[in-house]
């Protein structure tokens, strides 16, 4: 096995993203809870992307040069990265009000299936047997971590079912869009792509609001609400998704979903660290491995 420092350095990269989003889960986005969940995501996009604007205006000029299928894959990478994906985790969120992390941590329990098998289908990727192996070994890892030796646990409320469900929704979004991603990084920069995810999404998350009238609750917005928004767009937002795509540029998508399963680890640590949950012993063993197999395919050869 031959270190690949590009591989290594952009595995780092998304599990950096993956982390400051397990940041944002559990102390950033729970502020938010009594804003509706569409202006919440609406806002996500919105701000970054204004700001983007000020020192990446020179993005306007691919538009020119934009062929269908370029706005093809940037409106599904926004409708199903942005929109969808961003809707559904938020809202399972909502229902289980931050209190249990089972149906959050199902999302990267399940996300890899779909994007291994999109990569496979629409990249070409091919499944190799080390891969398989370590990648069985991540996801295991992960479930262990979140559910320990038992069965996965639903019974924490009546809305519970609903945010499974979501969940669901949520992993398949992401899922294809980590595809997608992959589709539009073959041909432009992650500050490109990066811009122009939050630009389609913005747009379509405007149109959302308009029509279902959300826009009326901006007003009881209040100011510390607006600095979670603002520290969310600079850091958790749109600074997690440069550094994804920046990884991204230099690994496959298959490997890429792996790292993001530092999610999960993330949160967990810091619902420990923020609201003194105890992880139990084997919830520290899987974290352990996890983190091992993330790091063993971030040096394997691509």
């Amino acid at each position: 096995m031959k270190f690949n420092k590009a591989v290594f350095t952009g595995a780092m990269a998304i599990c950096v993203a993956a982390t400051l989003w397990g940041l944002d889960g559990i102390v950033l986005t729970p502020r938010l809870y009594s804003l509706d969940i569409g202006m919440v995501v609406f806002i996500f996009h919105a701000l970054p992307f204004l700001l983007m604007n000020i020192f990446m205006y020179k993005e306007y000029k691919y538009i020119k040069s934009f062929t269908k299928s370029d706005v093809l894959m940037f409106l599904l990478l926004s409708l199903f990265g942005g929109a969808i994906g961003t809707l559904a985790i938020v809202k399972a969120l909502f229902l289980v009000n931050f209190k249990a992390l089972t149906i959050v941590v199902l999302l990267q329990k399940l996300q890899p299936v779909f994007a291994i098998t999109l990569a496979a289908l629409l990249l070409g990727e091919k499944l190799k047997r080390n891969f398989l192996w370590w990648s069985l070994l991540a996801i295991s890892a992960g479930y262990f971590l979140t559910f320990g030796f038992h069965l996965p646990d639903f019974g924490t409320g009546g809305q519970t079912a609903l945010a499974a469900g979501f969940s669901l929704l949520a992993a398949f979004a992401f899922g294809s869009s980590t595809v997608f991603s992959k589709k539009v990084l073959q041909k432009y920069s992650f500050f490109t792509a990066t811009f122009y995810r939050y630009a389609f999404t913005s747009v379509i998350m405007l149109l959302f609001v308009l029509s279902t009238g959300m826009w009326k609750s901006i007003p009881s917005i209040t100011g510390s609400q607006w600095i979670i928004f603002l520290i969310i767009g600079l850091t958790t937002g749109s600074g997690a998704i440069f550094l994804y795509y920046f990884g991204l540029t230099r690994i496959r998508a298959m490997l890429a979903t792996i790292c993001e399963l530092c999610f999960p680890v993330s949160a967990i640590l810091f619902d420990y660290l923020v609201n003194h949950k105890v992880l139990s012993p084997i919830q520290w063993v899987s974290a352990a491995v996890l983190i091992f197999a993330i790091l063993k395919l971030s040096l394997e050869k691509e």
